[in-house]
């Protein structure tokens, strides 16, 4: 009998917030993206909810323009290796650039915290979307788009490539013959292509996990194909129901090109919800965190997708400046979607500046409405799980001990793990070595020839 299909839940940890105006609040210390404490209670309280990973997001870039979280935060690897050492279930998510790393390094890091946390390791693999990372990596400019998903696909190729160096019985520690391992079990990957040359093997074996889990969150075309033939999920944004269906069904069609199962590769909308005992409540709070970004912060986080193009040199009420091809070389697709919203809608750049600053928010309400648009979500195929987004860690909280319970009990979410590896909590199949497989393949063609 097939396994109900059920909900996967992930949680970013955001620090002192990734908008210019949740540090404000008086509960936020402001230190938070630097303290461990805050990073190990997050954790702690998801992994009590029976969340599927906790996800800290990274950038190599910054500006003084930056949200507070970004300005001042700790490396996600290395936090990730604290968490996984008060943690023993919860999958733990990192992202990495592929455009400014190299794979043997990643592929080595990222295994290293696969084996620390007994398989419960996630790869975020992104292209980098600010161009002025490129001065921090000793070039004068950053890689064009198709080049950094070019780049980022071959990246990805060398770093599964690595992690299967060593098949699963190759360690053999034979302690009476002296072996150690099995020679023939231990493979180089002798890679040459249009970015990397790397001999290999890696200097780690396999986790338990096979491999860590492979998450994309990349929306344009490129993006999405990338995640399409490669990744294990995806996260993305949508503004409305119908436009996450539409996404949702791209890239399963996408991965099925691929020779993949739709199943295959799951889909996480990211989310921020905000629950009250009330709708009105509920309400409340959005517009009052909301209504505390001044334009001016506004303008800055609308101009971060554009490389933080300095839009104060624009008339507030003129219409949307026409900027050309400016974000396309950035973060692609949310600079599309902010022009095309501005020209489709006559907005002027205040009003284009709110809109985006201050989101329509789906998820504001009571415990049974937030679950109720959760359930529709996930049962009208917009989504595989979701991404919550809480940078007020009251709200966290509330959405913890209040719709995660009345998701258990409709049967849509889990009441426990049922894995010890983040692959097998996600429902996701063991990568079975590459070189194992080529062996059996071989072998079972001699057996036909005999």
């Amino acid at each position: 009998m097939a396994k109900k299909r059920q909900i996967k839940l992930g949680a970013t940890i955001t620090g002192a917030g990734t908008s210019h105006n949740t540090w404000k609040r008086p509960e936020i210390k402001g230190n938070e993206s630097v303290d461990f404490e805050y990073y190990k209670n997050k954790a702690l309280q998801a992994e009590a909810g029976k969340f599927d990973f906790v996800f800290i997001v990274d950038s190599p870039y910054i500006t003084a323009n930056s949200a507070p979280h970004f300005l001042n935060r700790l490396e996600p690897l290395t936090v990730l290796s604290a968490i996984g050492s008060v943690t023993e279930k919860i999958g733990l998510v990192g992202t990495v650039t592929t455009s400014y790393t190299e794979p043997y390094n990643v592929a080595r890091q990222f295994a290293s915290l696969d084996h620390l946390s007994g398989g419960r390791a996630g790869w975020n693999v992104v292209t980098t979307g600010l161009e002025g990372a490129a001065a921090n990596y000793g070039r004068s400019e950053h890689y064009e788009h198709s080049v950094r998903y070019r780049r980022a696909a071959e990246h990805v190729a060398v770093v599964k490539g690595l992690w299967d160096s060593w098949e699963d019985d190759a360690l053999v520690r034979n302690k009476e013959t002296g072996q150690f391992f099995d020679e023939t079990k231990l493979h180089e990957l002798n890679f040459k292509g249009e970015f990397f040359s790397v001999k290999g093997p890696l200097n780690i074996s396999r986790s338990r996990q096979g491999h860590p889990v492979l998450f994309q969150a990349g929306g344009s075309d490129s993006g999405r194909d990338l995640a399409a033939r490669s990744a294990d999920a995806i996260f993305a944004r949508s503004s409305s129901l119908e436009e996450a269906k539409a996404f949702y069904r791209d890239v399963k069609q996408r991965a099925e090109r691929y020779g993949r199962r739709g199943d295959q590769i799951l889909i996480f909308p990211g989310i921020s919800p905000i629950v009250a005992d009330t709708e009105e409540e509920a309400i409340a709070r959005h517009e009052e965190h909301a209504g505390k970004l001044t334009i001016e912060e506004a303008l800055v986080e609308l101009s971060r997708p554009f490389s933080y193009y300095d839009f104060s040199k624009h008339d507030l009420d003129a219409p949307f400046p026409d900027l050309g091809d400016l974000g396309s070389n950035a973060y692609r697709t949310a600079a599309e979607r902010i022009k095309r919203t501005a020209r489709e809608n006559n907005l002027t750049l205040r009003e284009t500046a709110l809109l985006f600053a201050r989101p329509k928010n789906h998820f504001v309400g009571t415990p049974e409405q937030i679950a109720d648009r959760l359930q529709l979500w996930f049962e009208e195929e917009a989504a595989d799980g979701f991404i919550i987004y809480s940078e007020v860690s009251e709200w966290f909280t509330e959405f913890v001990n209040k719709v995660v319970p009345i998701l258990q009990k409709r049967g849509l979410f889990r009441t426990e793990y049922e894995s010890d590896t983040f692959r097998g909590n996600l429902g996701l199949e063991f990568p079975e070595n590459i070189h194992t497989k080529r062996r059996k393949a071989l072998a079972e063609k001699e057996g036909a020839k005999v």
